[in-house]
């Protein structure tokens, strides 16, 4: 955490003027489980999204997209679903416009203003009915308090809701970035990665944010997978009101520094925390490449060998079998010299070298197998040929990640 930034609690209200909710409309069969979220600014907001890089794209998306480009990037709701993607539906594009329209209503904005996004299970028509039912219940229950249960609200097969926030000081205000998120199988990198939704008060042009967000995905979301399918309907978004009162920051320079800073915090802990998620897994697996001609190059070979099955099914045996390792690294698509690679694992319970200029060093077992027997495990890779680095995320791969989705649908 940098010093200047401060963790605070609220999620994706932590930001002045947002407010959120979460209900169970009856999508989802468990009436603990809320299935339908619901996010609104007091005023308008600059908005930015990044969306998924698959062919196949959900219907939300593509209404989304098309509501940003209608409104010049301005926005002031969210409205999400779980439990039923409304993807390759015939008229999935009329149902996720219909709960723009539903959320605009009781909210007293445009259809246009509102952002969908639907996560669950594909092929599936959406009914339109149990939304059209709850959405004056959503709304009316729209509290900061209630971000839980928006977070909630968009969780599959997530264990746990995913939130977080930060502020800071911008032109002698204090600023906030905060955002949730859902995400633990089907989860690849080279789109948004999940459902994920940010809210900041700060204010910044479109073409800020937009720049800012692009390029923190690229290290963070677009670092991370579970699994190596990229969903269809991943997305994140970010809205940013301005009610902080800063300075709106229109040119690159120290306050938009700062607030790339407090954003790629968010978006790191959210991914991080998807990572520790992923369905089934028991461990979190954290890839850093040093050394590395450029950033690139360090992002390849770091995914490379955190979206490998077989390196992932090690670290469930809690064996340290580094020749996995190496032979992911071999196959990554970048130039780089082999011979000068260096691999260290690590935990809480201490590190050990399995590998220095490429080739195996002896090691102890006993003490690797404790080092792997933490929940959080580090592979730490040096190419020793440049002074760029970067980190990716994933998770192993266990007996449960096979149970969950051999009957994902029912």
């Amino acid at each position: 955490m940098d010093l200047d930034m401060k963790q605070v609690d609220g999620g994706v209200c932590a930001a002045k003027g947002f407010s959120a909710n979460g209900v169970n409309c009856g999508l989802n069969e468990d009436k603990n489980k809320n299935d339908l979220a619901l996010i609104l600014s007091e005023r308008e907001c600059t908005a930015a999204a990044v969306y998924t890089t698959n062919k196949v794209k959900g219907a939300p998306i593509l209404v989304t997209k098309a509501h940003l480009k209608a409104t010049g990037n301005k926005t002031r709701a969210v409205i999400a679903n779980s439990k039923n993607a409304n993807t390759c539906n015939a008229d999935g594009e009329e149902k996720a416009q219909m709960m723009c329209e539903l959320a605009a209503a009781e909210l007293g904005i445009r259809p246009e203003e509102v952002i969908v996004a639907s996560t669950g299970v594909i092929g599936q028509r959406l009914p339109i009915e149990p939304i059209r039912d709850h959405v004056k219940e959503l709304a009316e229950g729209l509290s900061p308090e209630n971000h839980g249960k928006a977070a909630n609200a968009i969780m599959t097969t997530d264990t746990y809701a995913k939130e977080t926030a930060v502020s800071f000081t911008i032109d002698g205000k204090t600023c906030t970035v905060g955002g949730m998120a859902k995400g633990s199988g089907m989860i690849h990198p080279n789109m948004a990665t999940t459902l994920n939704f940010v809210t900041t008060d700060i204010a910044i042009s479109s073409e800020l944010i937009q720049k800012a967000l692009s390029e923190i995905v690229k290290v963070t979301y677009n670092c991370l997978s579970i699994d190596g399918d990229t969903s269809t309907n991943d997305m994140v978004s970010i809205m940013a009101n301005g009610m902080a009162g800063n300075t709106p920051i229109t040119q690159e320079g120290e306050e938009y520094e700062t607030f790339r800073k407090a954003l790629y915090q968010v978006l790191m802990t959210l991914t991080r925390m998807l990572a520790k998620d992923g369905e089934g897994a028991s461990k979190l697996l954290e890839c850093t490449c040093n050394g590395a001609p450029d950033q690139d190059t360090a992002i390849i070979v770091a995914k490379s060998v955190i979206r490998s099955p077989l390196f992932k099914c090690a670290m469930f045996g809690e064996d340290a079998n580094w020749g996995r390792i190496l032979c992911a690294i071999g196959y990554a698509e970048a130039d780089f010299d082999i011979n000068k690679v260096d691999v260290d694992l690590a935990s809480a319970k201490g590190c050990v070298a399995v590998c220095r200029n490429g080739a195996g060093v002896d090691f102890s077992e006993d003490e690797a197998k404790i080092i792997l027997g933490e929940d959080e495990i580090y592979i730490n890779i040096d190419l020793h040929q440049g002074e760029s680095s970067a980190k990716a995320w994933g998770c192993d791969l266990t007996y449960d990640y096979v149970k969950i989705n051999g009957d994902y649908r029912s």
